[in-house]
């Protein structure tokens, strides 16, 4: 009885999971909007919501950019290159707010964590 498929198929499993486990390198994290009603902050009602679905550029100082989209929860994840980004709205076509730059240091084997905010410039 030959054990040639199990033995195969082990080996699959372990690269598989080898591969998942190494680090990767890039940003993740989330990134929210507000405020999102004129006036002063009210007790018991959120500032705040999610920027969901908008996409972002990370250019760095060299000119190299890549692009990304949060999910409906504001979520992102990018894999790029060590180094020094600028991350800004992609299509920002004037009038108010402020949707970046916010500058990040991308380092070798990592996902840099980034929590970031963008202003309406609703008051």
């Amino acid at each position: 009885m030959t054990s040639t498929p199990f033995i195969l198929s082990c080996c699959l499993l372990v690269a598989l999971t080898l591969s998942a486990s190494e680090p990767q390198t890039g940003i993740e994290g989330v990134i929210t909007v507000g405020p999102t009603h004129g006036g002063p902050t009210r007790i018991g009602v959120p500032d705040s919501t999610a920027l969901a679905n908008t996409t972002f550029i990370a250019q760095k100082q060299n000119g190299a950019a890549t692009s990304f989209t949060t999910d409906d929860q504001g979520r992102f994840r990018v894999s790029l290159e060590p180094g020094h980004y600028a991350v800004s709205l992609k299509e920002k076509k004037g009038g108010i707010g402020r949707y970046g730059p916010f500058e990040v240091d991308v380092v070798d084997g990592q996902m840099t964590k980034a929590e970031w905010r963008c202003d309406t410039g609703m008051r």
